[in-house]
């Protein structure tokens, strides 16, 4: 009987240190995250004539689900691919420092609010493919 209650407890203090390290957030998680979501995301705001600085913003980052299955018919393949785009978006606007007279030192960038998985749309999202 003690035997049992003493691997009761080892399974639970296991499952304790399992919970605890799926609930810590870490670089392998972000690996293996399927899905779109806002994001903390440092970038240079420059242009011509302006110093540049440095921004600090939410952009979308993600994977999301893609899939291509052959068919019989043309175009023989059936394909759903899908990214992580902007669904709602606000304007910010910045001075940006040591301007030559001149030269108009507002610059202004997207700030995502809210992304979702959808199909590309160039007016938001750089749509390459290799």
């Amino acid at each position: 009987m003690k035997l049992a209650y003493l691997f009761l407890g080892a399974m639970a203090l296991l499952l304790l240190c399992g919970c605890s390290s799926v609930l810590s957030t870490s670089s392998g998680d972000l690996r293996t995250f399927v899905g779109c979501a806002v994001r903390e995301f440092t970038f240079l705001a420059k242009k011509p004539g302006c110093r540049g600085l440095r921004i600090t913003t939410d952009a979308c980052w993600g994977r999301c689900e893609t899939w291509e299955k052959p068919i019989l018919e043309p175009p023989y393949i059936e394909a759903h691919h899908r990214v992580c785009t902007y669904n709602v978006t606000k304007q910010v606007t910045v001075k940006l420092p040591n301007c030559t007279p001149g030269v108009d030192p507002f610059y202004t960038y997207p700030v995502a609010v809210r992304c979702d998985c959808g199909t590309c749309s160039t007016a938001t999202t750089e749509c390459e493919t290799i």
